[in-house]
């Protein structure tokens, strides 16, 4: 039986483009596409920054 409980995120790699898109890219489109992508996947960019926090603890 699958465990719904633990959430899927993306892959770390996947992250740190988005992450590259929103905030080096000086192409408004890619910015807003990698804010819209992280916000997707975490629901807020405050957890998605308390999840790359966490992952570069361990």
């Amino acid at each position: 039986m699958l465990d719904n409980t633990k959430i899927q995120y993306p892959p770390l790699q996947l992250i740190q483009t988005w992450v590259w898109m929103m905030i080096e890219s000086d192409n408004p489109e890619l910015q807003d596409k990698g804010r819209n992508n992280l916000i997707s996947a975490f629901g807020n960019l405050a957890k998605a920054n308390e999840y790359l926090v966490e992952y570069t603890k361990k």
